[in-house]
């Protein structure tokens, strides 16, 4: 008899992983497909995470595939059909997306479903019984999607009609809680899974007032000006320039991954200092804007209560272009550039791609 094949939609987390698992367990081929965006953790600082999957790949032995999502997803985190969630995630429109490529992948492939460790009740958005539905139509895998853990929460899909999954074997966890996964866990033996808070910087709701206010300033962003919005401090210079002043050596480290050779930085250099970029979506940094950055760069140095901070500009990382003496910015003018990052407000205008 012909093996069943199946592809996860896989997160390396604990759902998804013990989704997979399950559907080894009942005999079935499982090719993991694991998406990556440029608002997961899995991207910038922490991309070595990654390779934390392999172990439980090679332990219970399922292939791990991965797709970058790119501008699609890009295009549906500034307009997405169904909403944002709290913050600026498109949860619904995400999981459709996912859901395609994956659909993709099974017909490259021959495998004959999909699967999710998505649970009833567990997302506010789209892990809800009347969103599953929505989801796997606007999808076009009505029928095609198999949620092993809250499966007989919902209707039987196609393997399980056709004799491919037996449906006694699925489960009917619901809810917020973790306990039932994680008893399952280790009944299988899977340990070192990540822990269960999602991964996806878009439900952070200082990262998503970041984002709100650059797509307000900039339509258009490049991939560094996305990247940068975890870390540092952030200040509106104008309408088209801002900087971004690392707050500790981590964030100086970073930002000095993402500057470019014609990229305008900035350190005071006789002591202890924050990197600072300046970006501009013209890539025009106009006189006044350096002397504010300056200032900026000056404060948050160990030097910020010197009269006047001899601050060093540079073109790239360590390209000499010239020193600024600058007092160091005031309080008030902190408080009047700084991209505000809690309470605050964004309306942000539907930008159409």
């Amino acid at each position: 008899m012909k093996m069943a094949k199946a592809i996860a939609l896989y997160s390396g987390g604990l759902d998804s992983t013990l989704a997979t698992i399950v559907m080894l367990r009942l005999g079935v081929e499982v090719t993991a497909l694991r998406f990556l965006t440029l608002f997961g953790c899995d991207m910038g600082e922490k991309v070595a995470y990654l390779h934390d999957d392999v172990p439980h790949a090679q332990q219970f032995g399922f292939k791990i595939k991965f797709c970058h999502l790119g501008q699609p997803f890009m295009d549906l985190v500034k307009n997405p059909k169904f909403g944002h969630g709290k913050n600026m995630n498109p949860c619904v429109d995400c999981r459709i997306l996912m859901l395609k490529e994956a659909k993709r992948l099974m017909e490259l492939t021959g495998a004959d479903f999909l699967i999710t460790g998505e649970v009833i009740g567990q997302r506010p958005m789209s892990q809800r019984r009347d969103s599953f539905p929505v989801i796997d139509r606007q999808a076009g895998v009505e029928g095609l999607v198999l949620r092993p853990l809250c499966a007989r929460h919902l209707n039987p899909t196609l393997p399980e009609i056709n004799g491919l999954v037996d449906r006694q074997k699925l489960y009917d966890f619901n809810g917020r809680s973790r306990r039932p996964q994680m008893a399952l866990a280790q009944r299988f033996g899977l340990e070192n899974y990540q822990a269960p808070a999602g991964g996806c910087l878009l439900t952070d709701p200082i990262y998503s007032y970041r984002l709100k206010e650059l797509l307000v300033h900039d339509p258009d962003p490049t991939m560094r000006d996305i990247n940068v919005l975890r870390t540092g401090r952030h200040f509106r210079l104008s309408t088209t320039c801002k900087a971004i002043v690392g707050r500790n050596e981590g964030d100086n480290d970073f930002i000095e991954t993402q500057v470019t050779t014609e990229d305008i930085t900035m350190q005071v250099e006789t002591g202890g200092s924050p990197i600072t970029l300046l970006t501009s979506s013209t890539g025009n940094v106009e006189q006044g804007m350096l002397q504010m950055a300056a200032a900026l760069t000056a404060r948050y140095s160990d030097s910020k209560r010197q009269e006047v901070v001899d601050v060093t500009v540079f073109r790239g990382i360590d390209r000499l272009v010239v020193k600024i003496p600058v007092q160091p910015a005031s309080e008030e003018t902190i408080k009047r550039l700084r991209i505000e990052e809690q309470g605050a407000k964004v309306s942000l205008k539907p930008v159409r791609v």
